[in-house]
């Protein structure tokens, strides 16, 4: 990393009292751990714990499954056999068990109307005849009609006919903001409904399944939307994170442009081809920070983060997740599984996913960050821009390798992975760089 780019060489500064500054080679990002504020548990236990019953199991929100026509139509599911099932009716939305179903956001980031209006988008012939197909059904036909209604009165909008209602509805079938959605809201045979099922309640299995149908979805935005520069996906879990509902899932976006920040670090990359290996892994590795790794991934104590922020990287030479082989993709499924499992459910988080979009020739590595979101940004935060991150890289490799040791023996996570002192240090790991 050189001089010119950043304030220190280093991403990484240790001073004599123990404050740890770091700064985000990537981003530019400033964050400063200073002793004696990290000490704090990642969750909190909660306030009040009330009794559940099998209903709350199958109807506590939107999402559970005896609400299924709360969602707008179902675009597509994945079985536990792995078999993905698409443009599922709505009177067959109860004829198979889905691990995972992927539905369109009641309410997108950027809607149907942006596309429409901004670059002449139309559905393609085979949504066209999906949403044929769907509104001839009379079920499928209230139910969009149902949804409408639904979305119209949110946000103020009187009712209207039939035929009006039903014009606006072609969101539901070619919009670019869909939702992933995991079958259980809790832990199969919970009682209490402190027990939240989440990404580290899954087994290694399902959550293979989950990282699959994930991909699975992000292609099938870019292949019916030319116009979609990237597909950003992203997880929000509990309140404090972002999250609507208390229930598991995923987000996906199709949006038109990366922002500068994406777009400043595409700048570097293309002058730094091996800044992900030299400037993330490798730097990791030089400084103890790698929790766990295995053949086609690794998992690390991430720095210069706002949030402690941990990072698993793919060392597959295909950049783009859907693209990847099974047994690559598996494996970073693994290790973002097993972060999930060593932070624990009651533990806000963002899982953001990073990849190289069809849009862009230069090769970047499939990478995803989960960020702890442990802390509340301040007034010290704006007037500085310099980010107090409560836990030190160190103290969050810790906090993660101890309870990983645990999940492996009790088989919850994926016992092919490697921990710790475990692992295998190796330069160039990632090989997504061609010139390696």
């Amino acid at each position: 990393m050189t001089q010119s780019l950043y304030s220190r060489p280093e991403p990484i500064l240790r001073m004599a009292d123990g404050t740890v500054k770091q700064l985000n080679p990537f981003s530019g990002t400033e964050v400063w751990t200073v002793p004696g504020r990290g000490n704090r548990p990642f969750s909190t236990p909660a306030s009040a714990v009330h009794d559940i019953d099998a209903q709350a199991h199958v109807a506590t929100c939107a999402f559970c499954a005896e609400r299924r026509l709360e969602t707008p139509p179902e675009k597509s599911r994945i079985l536990a056999t792995g078999e993905i099932l698409r443009g599922v009716s709505a009177g067959a939305l109860d004829a198979t068990e889905p691990l995972f179903r992927r539905v369109p956001n009641l309410f997108e980031i950027v809607s149907f109307d942006y596309w429409e209006q901004n670059y002449g988008y139309q559905l393609d012939a085979a949504t066209q005849a999906r949403m044929d197909a769907y509104l001839a059904d009379p079920a499928g036909r209230e139910h969009v009609l149902r949804t409408v209604r639904t979305k119209r009165a949110a946000s103020g909008q009187p009712d209207a006919d039939d035929e009006a209602l039903l014009a606006q509805s072609h969101c539901f079938f070619g919009g670019g903001h869909d939702v992933i959605v995991g079958r259980n809201h809790y832990v199969p045979g919970a009682t209490t409904d402190d027990r939240l099922a989440s990404s580290g309640t899954l087994t290694p299995e399902e959550h293979r399944l989950f990282v699959q149908f994930t991909a699975d979805s992000m292609r099938d935005l870019y292949e019916h939307n030319r116009y979609a520069s990237y597909v950003v996906a992203f997880q929000n879990w509990l309140a404090p994170a972002g999250a609507s509902f208390d229930h598991l899932h995923k987000q996906l976006v199709a949006i038109d442009d990366r922002g500068m920040a994406a777009g400043h670090e595409l700048e570097i990359l293309r002058a730094h081809p091996n800044m992900y290996n030299e400037w993330a892994v490798d730097y990791a590795m030089q400084h103890n920070l790698i929790i766990a790794e295995n053949d086609h991934a690794v998992l690390f104590a991430g720095f210069g983060h706002r949030y402690p922020t941990l990072e698993i990287y793919s060392k597959s030479a295909t950049c783009e997740p859907w693209l990847q082989s099974s047994e690559e993709r598996d494996a970073m499924s693994d290790l973002i599984h097993a972060a999930h499992v060593a932070v624990g459910p009651h533990v806000a988080c963002n899982e953001e996913w990073h990849h190289r979009p069809p849009s862009t020739a230069t090769p970047a590595p499939w990478r995803v960050m989960i960020k702890l979101r442990v802390s509340t940004l301040a007034g010290f935060e704006g007037g500085t821009k310099i980010y107090i991150n409560t836990i030190s890289p160190w103290n969050l490799r810790d906090r993660i390798v101890d309870p990983l040791y645990k999940a492996r023996d009790e088989g919850r996570v994926a016992r092919s992975i490697r921990i710790a002192t475990e692992c295998e240090p190796r330069r160039n790991s990632l090989r997504y760089n061609p010139l390696l």
